[in-house]
């Protein structure tokens, strides 16, 4: 569904990203791993053209997207769920999923976002209960399912996540992760950027592990939880 080949990024004179490859098939959740700095965030913006790359390729469902702009590469299925939630505060939740639904309203499938409207309501109840209160009022949370649901109202092909468990409280991180889970086994396809490397490669199929802008190790999820320089470095062992 995605698949990332030898991406060089610059920031300025400074190289940020090395030869990175990655690929997600379709239904998977792929973690990528790795510390503050190690150029995580930079490849999801590099991957949705907020960044330009040097060399390299991305290719979306077998396509192309390497040159496009960030609001085509939106247009053609690609969903992302931001570092530190970026809700429009001020508006309702209601407001924030339409909006998250507003390429489709526009396109003129109303109907559907309508009914997506009711799914996103049973997956996330307490959004149903808090739909008129003002994005900003909800707990930490609450606004990361708000972000969640706003990306799932586009039915993208593949959904970025730019860690999601960032600043919120262990409960409620496994709780999210449960719900990463469950939209997994309903087909969605995921590519998960987490610090949390125990709750990321738990809920994942595979992984790669990101080091000074490189991709380090790449295997199953399983397989890298066992892993000696995974368990020193990000699980504590």
């Amino acid at each position: 569904m995605l698949e990332v080949t030898n991406i060089d990024v610059f920031y300025g004179n400074i190289q940020a990203l090395r030869r990175v490859s990655l690929h997600v098939n379709q239904g998977e959740i792929v973690a990528l791993i790795g510390a503050n700095g190690a150029g995580k965030s930079t490849l999801m913006k590099a991957m949705v053209g907020l960044l330009p790359k040097k060399s390299g390729s991305i290719c979306l469902d077998g396509h192309p997207i390497t040159p496009l702009p960030c609001s085509e590469i939106i247009r053609l299925g690609v969903a992302v769920v931001p570092e530190g939630r970026r809700l429009f505060a001020p508006l309702s939740v209601l407001d924030n999923l339409n909006l998250g639904a507003f390429l489709r309203i526009t396109n003129g499938f109303k109907k559907e976002v309508q009914e997506d409207l009711k799914t996103m309501f049973q997956i996330f109840p307490r959004l149903e209960e808090r739909k008129h209160q003002s994005a900003g009022t909800l707990s930490g949370g609450e606004q990361q399912m708000l972000a969640i649901a706003r990306a799932l109202m586009e039915r993208p092909k593949v959904l970025l996540m730019d860690e999601p468990s960032i600043g919120l409280a262990p409960l409620i991180v496994k709780e999210i992760f449960e719900i990463i889970r469950r939209l997994k086994e309903e087909g969605n396809t995921f590519l998960l950027i987490e610090q949390n490397a125990r709750m990321a490669l738990k809920v994942s199929d595979r992984g790669y592990m990101m080091e000074l802008g490189r991709i380090v190790l790449e295997d199953s999820s399983e397989a890298l939880l066992k892993e000696e320089s995974v368990q020193k470095s990000y699980l504590g062992a």
